[in-house]
C-alpha cells in the first residue's frame, strides 16, 4: 500500500491524527505504536546523514565510505570521552548523536518534538511535514519482537560466531540480507532523554528509507503529516506556548541562547 498523506494545520489536528482510537489488545489502553520525525520540506525523502553526505542516488552516494568514516571516529574520539563507551554499538550512537554521518535515522516518540524540528528547519518555498512510522508493523514484517530493542538485543537477534558489531553489519556479514528495526539508545546525554529519541537501522544504505519501506510492502507503515507552508509559523507559535522549544530540548546555555535568538528574530 502507498504512504498515507494527511494535511494538519495545528497542533490539535496533529495530535488528533496520531492518537490511537483502538485499545491495545493486551492492556486495554490506547497506546501509540508510532515514532516521529520532522522534515523541513514535505517533498524530501527520508535520508540518513550518511545518505545526505553525498546523496542517496548513485553515482553520488558515499555509502561505501561508511566503515572508513566510523573507523576514523573511533580513532580520534577516544580522548574526548569521560567514560569509554560500553561497546561499538554505543560508540555508533555517540557518533550519530554528535553529527557523524551514519546509517542510523533519528526518530522521537513525541510528535511535538518532531514538529519542533520540522518548523525550526523550515524555509520558505514549501510545506513542512512530520513523518510517523508504525515501528511495530516494521518489526512484524522483518520478524523482530514487538519491543523497542536495546543495543544489547542486537547480539541475540543476530546470532553467529563472534559478537555482532557495526563492522559486521557494514561488511554485510551476519545480518539478514534485508531488514530494518528500531533500537532505543541508552541515555548517553540529557538531549537523548528529553527529546524521547530513538533510532531505526536498516540493511539498505543505497536509497531513502521511505522508498525502502515501499519496496518491501511497508508503505502503509508510514504516514506523512503535511504542515502547509502558510500554517508553519502558527504551529511554531503553538509549540512555543506548550514549551516545546530549544531551551527544553537542548538543555544548557546553547539551548537558551538558540531559543532566545529565534524568538526575538
Amino acid at each position: 500500500m502507498p504512504i498515507t498523506e494527511v494535511v494538519v494545520r495545528s497542533l490539535g489536528e496533529l495530535l488528533d491524527r496520531v492518537t490511537p482510537t483502538q485499545p491495545d489488545a493486551a492492556t486495554g489502553r490506547r497506546r501509540d505504536t508510532g515514532v516521529y520525525r520532522g522534515a523541513a520540506n514535505a517533498v524530501w525523502p527520508i535520508l540518513t546523514s550518511l545518505d545526505r553526505l553525498g546523496g542517496a542516488e548513485p553515482p553520488h552516494t558515499k555509502a561505501g565510505l561508511e566503515d572508513h568514516i566510523f573507523r576514523n571516529f573511533v580513532r580520534y574520539s577516544r580522548p574526548h570521552f569521560d567514560a569509554a563507551p560500553a561497546n561499538q554499538w554505543e560508540l555508533l550512537v555517540q557518533a550519530q548523536h554528535h553529527g557523524l554521518p551514519t546509517r542510523l535515522l533519528d526518530w522521537t516518540y513525541s510528535p511535538l518534538v518532531a514538529a519542533h524540528f520540522a518548523t525550526l528547519a523550515h524555509r520558505p518555498g514549501g510545506d513542512a511535514a512530520v513523518w510517523r512510522l508504525d515501528w511495530q508493523q516494521l518489526h512484524r514484517r522483518f520478524g523482530f519482537p514487538p519491543l523497542a530493542l536495546l543495543i544489547d538485543d542486537l547480539v541475540t537477534l543476530f546470532p553467529g560466531e563472534g559478537p555482532f558489531t557495526p563492522w559486521t553489519l557494514f561488511q554485510g556479514r551476519r545480518a539478514p540480507e534485508v531488514f530494518a528495526c528500531m533500537i532505543e539508545p541508552p541515555s548517553l546525554g540529557t538531549r537523548i532523554a528529553v527529546q524521547s529519541a530513538t533510532f531505526t537501522i536498516s540493511s539498505d544504505k543505497g536509497q531513502g528509507f521511505d522508498r525502502f519501506l515501499e519496496q518491501h510492502g511497508l508503505g502503509d507503515a508510514l504516514t506523512k503529516l503535511v504542515i502547509p507552508e502558510a500554517e508553519v509559523a502558527r504551529l511554531r507559535d503553538q509549540l512555543d506556548l506548550v514549551g516545546v522549544d530549544e531551551r527544553r530540548l537542548f538543555p544548557g546555555l546553547d539551548g537558551v541562547a538558540a531559543q532566545l535568538r529565534r524568538y526575538y528574530s
